[in-house]
């Protein structure tokens, strides 16, 4: 055989060898994207394997006023990523793509340091507060649902947030596995079931004076210690906002009054630099 040919038979050779060798991997590629048309499950995620048949009696989260965790709320990466959380009062709205998620984390502990549970209304969001509550609206079929944000993620360009399979259920993507959204946070209006999108709607326009509570104590040796540390750690100005009063029988450490929601906010934002926890916002 005259070299030429030669050097083209063991081309022609090679290339069919690599052909062949290639098809089992091309077959599994295309498996792999049919499952995925098909509804198929991340890492083996998905559904329970006995499912509760009241899901859609599954009552919404209640927003609350709850004191933000200081570990779940710092400035960190994931999948190359940097994600600095909101820690404000800030309104929030977004539209984009919803996925859940399901058996494989359920369980396990999410960023706030609680079990995930598939069956509870709750929601991860990358930046959002923790926790925090949202307000998420399929915009396909306009069903909604309120989740209680505890945990991080998703860390997919593609997608905005992750709802637990109960969330998923009501709105109604359980199968599709993802649906556009509208995202809103949510804040408690005076305590009760109401809700307001806006901060400035927090607490509602009262005759009572607003304070920032900042401890509670049996005894009074104990909320004056807490004064003194307070005083250390807190920007002199706040000096004179501190007192204690004794209700029902406990000593409580607050900072006001304030002459607004607004002005309770901003100085609850100030004050949690400085300490390991939000103040909680009341009434007296």
């Amino acid at each position: 055989m005259q070299p030429v040919l030669r050097r083209l038979w063991l081309a022609a050779t090679s290339l069919l060898f690599m052909v062949f060798s290639l098809q089992p991997l091309l077959a599994h590629a295309q498996t792999q994207s049919r499952n995925a048309a098909k509804g198929g499950y991340f890492q083996n995620d998905g559904p329970a394997r006995v499912t509760p048949a009241n899901l859609d009696l599954v009552p919404h989260a209640v927003p609350q006023d709850e004191p933000l965790i200081r570990s779940a709320n710092r400035p960190y990466k994931a999948l190359g990523m940097r994600f600095s959380p909101d820690t404000s009062y800030a309104s929030f709205q977004a539209r984009g793509k919803a996925s859940w998620y399901g058996k494989q984390f359920h369980g396990r502990k999410t960023s706030s340091g609680e079990r995930y549970d598939m069956f509870a209304m709750t929601g991860a969001h990358p930046t959002l507060p923790i926790p925090s509550y949202a307000k998420v609206t399929n915009l396909k079929n306009g069903k909604m649902v309120i989740v209680r944000i505890n945990d991080r993620g998703p860390f997919h360009k593609g997608r905005i947030m992750d709802l637990s399979y109960a969330a998923a259920h009501q709105l109604g993507f359980v199968k599709s596995g993802s649906a556009d959204v509208l995202v809103e946070r949510v804040f408690p209006v005076d305590g009760g079931e109401q809700i307001a999108t806006r901060p400035e709607k927090l607490l509602v326009k009262s005759e009572k004076p607003i304070y920032l509570q900042l401890g509670s104590y049996s005894s009074l040796s104990g909320a004056q210690a807490r004064v003194r540390k307070l005083s250390r750690k807190l920007p002199d100005h706040h000096d004179d906002k501190l007192d204690i009063v004794n209700q029902l029988g406990a000593y409580r450490v607050r900072m006001g009054p304030f002459r607004d929601a607004t002005a309770a906010q901003n100085a609850a934002r100030e004050a949690a630099e400085h300490l390991p926890s939000t103040p909680s916002i009341v009434m007296s």
